[in-house]
């Protein structure tokens, strides 16, 4: 491709709405265009990242016996209200009705969808094991779309399903899956980890979530140095650790602590360790009010208190000051367990083996010291709740855990047969029983890989495209494109790589040298061969993207060079 002829707006300035290096990159880069929030367009150089990605994945799924196919967007509100997601997927959802008033949502995810069509369609064992995958724009409506293609209302995602005739064919599907996956993230230059992993609203039982590890991830993983552990913070289990305490109950007391409402300022008022406080968090579920009940110097995960009362993450809200006031009877910030009132408590583990703790009095200004669990209040519920932190008891090792941040790119899923014994997605086996489709279900955030491969992979001056997923392998800088011998060795090197197959580009903008090094440093292609004032003697700069050294070759070596990376790089 010639520069003089592609459509390349690129930026000097960073986008004041851009927070993170690669929502900043793609678009200085000109790799995406922003629509509205949380919604981009993606322009040349940008998709054609994307279709490197999505070839990738196409070639390990295709190895692993999966078939693509192609789904609509548009999905009816039957599928949905018959798997019972209609209302539990929550606001997420795009919803609409169509001129006939007849209900649909765009696709936030298709498992209603595929499961529908194989249970009309796969009637008997022979046709099972079954891996059908699509790669496709799906929608969630993001109550805060932030961070580019990191957390967006609109994405390409490659979603496939697993069909099986039991749990031992499922176990096969789902670690081919993982061994796909594995691959694919190889590929695209990702440093990356499984990690055990929520399923969420898909539901099932086991899953992994493959994070890209980055400073700038939303998700948080721990693991341990010790053993094979790792985990997102959401699943990761917590051990019960109790410190050193007295186990004589003693007598309940109220404490005045006028205007000390968080942990920290009790910790400092009453001169006492977090672990001594008990911390009640409210939150409103379906307009009754829920009470969680944890250590002072622990932190509350949510998605297990979400998991313990079995809803939908949507429906689970803070409660207000006015809800706090009217059913603990106090301004916020002195809610306690004892005496609380028609509100359900879910207690963390730990809390029945704590002794002598201090908590709020449910009145205003005042606390009590020397509650016990079982004397002084109950849970209806007593589960995990903690999070994790850096330096916890590794579930498996109890060694200390670590906490690093990352950007999950994939995610896999043994739904087993939540779905297939909804929709009666049976199949006959050979004894002409009927008998439930075993699933699992498998998903790659494409538009989110570029984005991690980004996130990964560059510097000041721009993106460093790793070699397979690059939009351009080679781009040919002319320093001065009216002089003759420079465009005539820049043309020679540009149709000798075309001829070779090298997906190439050819600077010859009527530009400053400058400008021109600056965009190929910005649009990260792997290697820059500048044709400049030795042109005459057939001499050229040999520079690649990753390196800071340049290096002086005759243009035909810089040629060999190109193809010896390239074949070394298994890019054909």
């Amino acid at each position: 491709m010639r520069m003089s002829r592609m459509y390349l707006h690129t930026l000097r300035e960073v986008p004041s709405d851009a927070e993170i290096p690669s929502h900043k990159l793609l678009l200085r880069a000109g790799m995406i265009k922003k629509l509205v929030s949380g919604v981009y367009g993606y322009m040349p150089l940008g998709y054609r990242v994307i279709r490197k990605i999505e070839q990738i994945i196409r070639e390990e799924m295709d190895k692993k016996g999966a078939q693509e196919l192609l789904m609509s967007a548009v999905q009816p509100a039957e599928l949905w209200k018959e798997s019972g997601r209609w209302f539990d997927f929550g606001p997420e959802m795009f919803r609409l009705k169509d001129r006939h008033d007849r209900e649909f949502c765009l696709g936030p995810t298709h498992e209603e969808v595929f499961t529908d069509i194989v249970r009309n369609d796969v009637k008997s064992y022979k046709e099972l094991p079954l891996n059908i995958y699509q790669i496709q724009t799906k929608y969630r409506d993001e109550k805060r779309p932030r961070f580019g293609l990191m957390r967006s209302r609109e994405f390409i995602m490659k979603d496939a399903y697993s069909f099986d005739r039991d749990w031992e064919g499922l176990d096969k599907s789902y670690w081919d899956m993982y061994d796909a996956y594995s691959k694919i993230f190889t590929r695209c230059g990702l440093k990356f980890r499984p990690v055990e992993a929520d399923t969420g609203a898909m539901g099932g039982s086991d899953s992994y979530e493959f994070t890209a590890l980055s400073d700038f991830g939303e998700g948080v993983i721990a693991y341990c140095d010790a053993c094979d552990f790792a985990a997102t913070t959401e699943r990761a289990a917590c051990l019960v650790d109790i410190p050193k305490q007295d186990l004589e109950e003693k007598e309940l007391r109220e404490i005045h602590t006028p205007n000390v409402k968080t942990i920290e300022e009790l910790e400092g008022f009453l001169n006492v360790e977090g672990h001594r406080l008990l911390k009640t968090l409210l939150f409103k579920v379906k307009g009754k009010l829920v009470a969680a009940v944890i250590r002072g110097d622990r932190e509350l995960n949510e998605t297990k208190l979400i998991n313990a009362l079995k809803i939908p993450e949507h429906e689970l809200e803070f409660a207000t000051p006015e809800d706090i006031k009217e059913y603990t009877k106090a301004e916020v910030g002195f809610a306690g367990p004892v005496g609380l009132k028609n509100v359900m408590i879910v207690a963390d583990e730990e809390v029945p083996k704590l002794k002598n703790l201090i908590t709020g009095a449910n009145k205003t200004d005042y606390h009590i010291e020397n509650v016990n669990y079982g004397r002084d209040f109950e849970a209806d519920i007593i589960t995990d709740l903690k999070l994790i932190q850096e330096g916890d008891k590794c579930p498996k090792c109890q060694g200390p855990v670590k906490l690093a941040r990352g950007i999950e790119v994939g995610q896999i899923f043994k739904l087993g047969t939540k779905y297939s014994e909804v929709f009666g997605a049976k199949y006959t086996d050979e004894n002409v029983k009927e008998q439930p489709m075993v699933m699992g279900c498998y998903g790659i955030g494409v538009s989110r890989t570029m984005a991690a491969i980004i996130e990964q992979h560059h510097d000041e001056n721009g993106i460093i495209w790793p070699l397979e997923v690059a939009p351009y392998h080679v781009i040919i800088s002319v320093v001065n494109v009216k002089n003759e011998e420079q465009m005539k060795l820049g043309e020679k090197l540009y149709q000798e790589l075309l001829n070779a197959n090298v997906e190439v580009l050819l600077d010859d903008r009527p530009e400053r040298a400058g400008v021109k090094f600056k965009d190929a440093d910005l649009i990260g292609i792997p290697i820059r061969i500048t044709v400049g004032k030795k042109a005459s003697e057939g001499i050229v700069e040999y520079k690649l993207r990753s390196e800071e050294d340049k290096q002086e070759f005759m243009y035909d070596k810089a040629v060999s060079n190109v193809l010896e990376m390239l074949k070394k790089a298994g890019i054909k």
